[in-house]
């Protein structure tokens, strides 16, 4: 029976049986096939943020219901007890004091507009006072010499090399709200115009920010020395739209420090040419991107976050037990090791030992419901084909040591959420003021977002960061 051949009644009847047989098998082939190509319809689907890697921006406006991987904890909702919370406070030396006196008594209409006050109730008011650009003319004073009559004058700073030019309070503001809030340019510079009642062209922001690049370069390098030394790393990848065409941002990050770069490549090309992971020896958390084991010379950790995604997926998809059992198994984990003191650096190994036989049972069990296909459903080209739970498990049962090292040693946290909620900031970026026209400024952003993001991490404000940057001495690490 030839694909897509339908026979009659009367030709079936005709058949012999051991032609009706071929029939039925050659039927029996072509629903196994169309069954697979409904289950990878139905997987693509079924697939959203809350139960695979897909961003929250592509769930499109008819957003699944948000489904929470945490559990239920047993706080009450709101403030807890001890928060410190933030209020305005009176202050005891106001700039200003206005009085407001009754004029007369609302009892007997006496005037008292003579009579002293007894006392004072006061309430103040916080505001802003009208700000306006505060102009410093710099003058060099030529003299005569003397002793032979030349003619002799001062010098300028070297921050003053134009006659007419911005200071570096107004550049580091202009640089702030461009780079680390996001507002496109023009936006930026009306701003600027109803602030302060000056117009910068889109061209004086521009030769600002490349100005603050240059003048943060040490602090830059410092950034990714630090990060190269540290035990551990977050890594991740995004794409992001240069000139027209599809490139990578790849960030590294810690706690304390942010570095980002822009290539066209996504995999170890331009893992290479950020320049850390090459040096790295610590431990990289990352997700699966397999191009990130190729660097062999440091320790791999896995984002559990996906793999609770993935485990999700394959319960609300294949219905399988194995995958709600594990991520039950990984929440239960990261829960004794959030729970444990302080003083300790892994749980016990008699813990250990148990949740390893724990994962290594449930692996097995998911081995027994994916069996692999007998014969190998080959592709053209690459690795025979698998059912995404087999996938699943195959790295589970590989990477198992990465994927459990958070137990093993309390430094590597059980995600990613590091470096996705750095590379998120970025994503923000693209939402609010779009792409970049030029590498040249995709690169400048990445040098001042690098540059930002580290300064908040380490407790500076980012607009005295700017100003300190145009200054000439940026902070240092």
């Amino acid at each position: 029976m030839k694909q897509g051949e339908n026979l009659e009644r009367s030709q079936l009847e005709q058949l012999e049986k051991s032609a009706l047989i071929e029939v039925i098998l050659a039927l029996q082939a072509q629903l196994v096939e169309q069954g697979k190509q409904i289950q990878k319809l139905s997987d693509q689907i079924a697939k959203h943020s809350q139960n695979s890697s897909k961003p929250p921006g592509s769930d499109g406006l008819k957003k699944p219901r948000t489904q929470s991987l945490r559990t239920k904890g047993e706080k009450p909702y709101g403030g807890q007890p001890g928060h410190q919370g933030d209020t305005l406070q009176m202050v005891l030396d106001p700039d200003v004091i206005i009085e407001h006196a009754a004029t007369s008594c609302p009892h007997c209409e006496v005037d008292l507009c003579q009579v002293e006050a007894v006392g004072y109730d006061k309430r103040q008011v916080f505001d802003i006072p009208r700000v306006q650009f505060e102009v410093t003319e710099h003058r060099v004073a030529i003299k005569t010499c003397p002793a032979c009559g030349g003619k002799v004058q001062g010098e300028y700073p070297d921050t003053v090399s134009q006659p007419t030019q911005y200071g570096p309070r107004v550049k580091a503001q202009a640089s702030y709200l461009n780079s680390y809030h996001f507002i496109p340019l023009a936006r930026t510079a009306e701003l600027l115009t109803d602030f302060y009642r000056q117009s910068p062209s889109e061209a004086t922001l521009i030769a600002i920010n490349q100005q603050a690049v240059k003048q943060m370069q040490p602090t830059l390098t410092s950034i990714k020395e630090q990060l190269i030394a540290t035990d551990v790393a977050h890594f991740d990848e995004s794409g992001l739209r240069v000139a027209s065409k599809l490139q990578w941002l790849h960030v590294a990050s810690t706690p304390e420090f942010t570095f980002y770069h822009v290539d066209a490549k996504r995999g170890q090309s331009g893992m290479r040419s950020a320049g850390i992971l090459p040096q790295f020896q610590g431990t990289a958390v990352h997700d699966h991107w397999a191009a990130y084991l190729a660097f062999d010379h440091c320790q791999h950790a896995f984002c559990n976050a996906h793999h609770l995604r993935e485990l999700q997926f394959i319960v609300e998809q294949y219905q399988q037990s194995w995958a709600a059992d594990m991520a039950q198994l990984l929440r239960a984990i990261k829960h004794e090791v959030d729970a444990a003191p302080l003083s300790v650096s892994a749980l016990p190994a008699v813990r250990l030992t148990y949740y390893n036989a724990e994962y290594d049972k449930l692996i097995a069990q998911g081995l027994v419901a994916n069996p692999p296909a007998d014969p190998p459903t080959v592709n053209k080209r690459g690795r025979p084909k698998q059912s995404p739970p087999k996938n699943l498990l195959d790295r589970l049962q590989t990477h198992k040591a990465g994927v459990l090292a958070f137990m093993a040693d309390f430094r590597i946290p059980f995600d990613n959420n590091q470096a996705e909620r750095d590379v998120r900031m970025i994503k923000v970026k693209q939402k609010v003021s779009g792409a970049f026209r030029t590498k040249d400024g995709a690169d400048t952003f990445c040098a001042l977002r690098s540059y930002l993001s580290t300064a908040r991490k380490q407790g500076i404000n980012a607009i005295d960061a700017l100003f300190d940057a145009f200054l000439g001495h940026p902070f240092l690490l």
